[in-house]
């Protein structure tokens, strides 16, 4: 399947960074992770959002999944080594965590990972968070707040990525492939991590391909990519995944797509056509 070979592309992808690593001299200096300041703009090589669905659509299987998921890739050998061959070994990370269009909140400030310590205090910060989950989908709501967190993160990124994981597709707030225009112009990379474990349902506004969507919808800017994840037990090594291309700037095969192909594959207001069917507004 499409989905399936992008992912086994995107796992080789990560057994060569990690080759790669193996041989490097320099070794990430250990630090705890601090508020950024600022003030200071520290160099990092990436300034890192990640932007994690908690609307009602995930079950908290999935929620805990997805927040496994990320808190393991970030403690990872993988992770850590990707860091080491960046041209500064470190990166700034906030965790946000969205739903509806005005339902945004920054579970974590932004923390600086340089290695190992730094990454393990990141990764237990997040896990002491408690769940919640609320009400509709919105990426184009967790975009708006996102794009802005760069602007004073008291960091200075060689990127700045957007990174949005989610099962469904945008059904409240502005136009999700508008926003993500206004988002590219500033400079931000968008990439998505599509949920797909469960049969989609009207009932929960789901769609079909939403790989597609995603790709088509949400992502953008240079280098940009989803990595789909369509099996639970797969969640984990996809999270990894994405992480770790990130960081080392690399992206997966995508497979072609036709030049006649200008125009999106699928609309990007079906979440707001199934809502308006469903709720009548």
């Amino acid at each position: 399947m499409r989905g399936s070979r992008v992912v086994l592309t995107a796992l080789a992808l990560v057994g060569a960074v990690a080759l790669t690593a193996s041989v490097a001299s320099r070794a990430a200096p250990l630090s705890k992770p601090r508020a950024a300041d600022s003030s200071a703009g520290i160099p990092v090589d990436v300034e890192l959002v990640l932007a994690v669905d908690i609307s009602y659509s995930m079950d908290p299987e999935e929620q805990a999944l997805q927040r496994e998921g990320y808190v393991e890739a970030l403690t990872s050998k993988e992770f850590l080594q990707a860091l080491r061959q960046g041209m500064l070994g470190k990166v700034a990370i906030t965790y946000v965590e969205w739903a509806g269009a005005n339902d945004q909140r920054i579970v974590m400030p932004w923390r600086l990972i340089d290695g190992p310590e730094s990454a393990d205090a990141v990764a237990q910060e997040i896990t002491k968070q408690p769940y919640r989950r609320a009400s509709r989908t919105s990426i184009s709501g967790a975009l708006l707040f996102s794009a802005p967190l760069f602007e004073n993160s008291g960091y200075k990124g060689a990127r700045q990525v957007i990174d949005v994981s989610g099962d469904g597709a945008n059904n409240d707030g502005p136009l999700v492939d508008l926003t993500r225009d206004e988002v590219l112009a500033k400079g931000i990379v968008i990439n998505g991590l599509p949920i797909m474990l469960k049969r989609p349902m009207s009932s929960t506004m789901d769609i079909e391909e939403l790989d597609i969507y995603y790709e088509d919808c949400v992502i953008g800017g240079p280098g940009a990519f989803v990595v789909p994840i369509r099996e639970r037990e797969k969640f984990r090594d996809a999270v990894r995944t994405k992480l770790v291309l990130e960081i080392a700037q690399r992206t997966p095969d995508h497979r072609v797509v036709p030049a006649s192909a200008q125009a999106p594959r699928v609309s990007c207001s079906v979440g707001e056509r199934l809502r308006r069917e469903r709720w009548g507004n």
